[in-house]
């Protein structure tokens, strides 16, 4: 595991400096957006595996960086085959004691780390969280541990953030999980499968538990059987014709117990990939189960408004909805 610090340098830099002290071999396939404008990336990185992730592909992926913004003032880089992932953490001025760990979406072809990453990173820990943005495995490349090859990762960063709390001044009983579309899978999963066994212990960080104090799921993908599963999702993480067995297995509604941590849930009506009704299937699991839930669905908001397409909506309410639901479960 590795932490840095750098200040001074361009955002550009500050990633892929990040990439290559991690010891990666990171390249971008498309220009970004004019250098100084915005707030610079976090150089802090914590690695999960200090041996390496485990399952590597005979042929590991190498990893891309791609800039699919043309806007010279917003940047939206999605990132594929990742093969060491990572937590980037954003600390507040004077941190609240708690925690999120952020799990962008990108339909498990890519990691969306700015949409829905760096951007709700920086707007908590203004705040006062501290925040994990999670560079996770992508299932479809080749890993050993397949479809739960993100949960492996999700989990592994629970328990190191936990490991981690008096460094980073925050409670290992207050440390919440977010997720945003498939990234919502993912935190679905983890909320759901957290004491699942998916990879071998490392080290002393590993005997804490996985399970997140807290859930919030956003437009999250939840069930893996036609036609509620959104195609491309179901596909990449579980192939072209899964059992229905292990669609089961992998649509955290069908996985919730009365240990499943409270939930909070943010769903657009007018949603065109990942239809609303994963989220109301999650919603009835849940309250069925007995956990708690706040629901809020927006008439319109369509998919992946994160932050930014959110603008000038009533669902750009629901950050600050969020946080007053965190504070009255404990954490902030």
């Amino acid at each position: 595991m590795e932490d840095m610090r750098v200040a001074g340098i361009d955002r550009r830099q500050a990633l892929l400096g990040t990439l290559a002290a991690a010891g990666m071999a990171a390249s971008t396939r498309a220009r970004r957006p004019a250098a100084g404008v915005g707030p610079a990336d976090p150089s802090e990185t914590i690695l999960l595996w200090p041996g390496g992730a485990p399952g590597m592909p005979a042929t590991p992926p190498k990893e891309v960086i791609d800039e699919r913004s043309t806007d010279p003032a917003v940047r939206d880089r999605a990132v594929h085959g990742i093969t060491r992932p990572r937590l980037v953490v954003f600390r507040p001025r004077v941190p609240n004691g708690s925690a999120v760990l952020v799990m962008p979406g990108g339909g498990y072809r890519w990691v969306v780390v700015d949409k829905e990453g760096y951007e709700i990173g920086r707007w908590l820990a203004e705040r006062g969280y501290t925040v994990f943005v999670l560079f996770y495995r992508l299932p479809g490349e080749g890993w050993a541990a397949g479809p739960d090859v993100a949960l492996s990762d999700a989990q592994r960063a629970m328990r190191l953030i936990r490991a981690r709390a008096d460094t980073y001044g925050i409670r290992p009983d207050r440390v919440a999980a977010m997720g945003f579309s498939a990234g919502g899978h993912v935190c679905g999963d983890l909320a759901t499968r957290f004491a699942r066994s998916t990879y071998a212990p490392v080290d002393a960080a590993d005997r804490l538990s996985a399970r997140p104090d807290v859930a919030a799921l956003l437009y999250a993908v939840q069930s893996m059987t036609p036609p509620l599963a959104h195609a491309g999702s179901r596909a990449r993480l579980l192939g072209p014709d899964p059992s229905p067995a292990l669609e089961k297995a992998h649509s955290p509604a069908a996985n919730v117990r009365r240990d499943t941590p409270p939930c909070f849930l943010v769903h657009a009506e007018d949603d065109d990939a990942v239809a609303v009704d994963n989220t109301l299937a999650m919603r009835a699991a849940l309250k069925a189960a007995g956990v708690s839930v706040e629901t809020h669905l927006f008439a319109k908001g369509g998919h992946g408004f994160g932050l930014r397409r959110a603008a000038g909506k009533p669902a750009a309410a629901w950050p600050e909805l969020f946080r007053q639901w965190a504070m009255s479960q404990g954490l902030g």
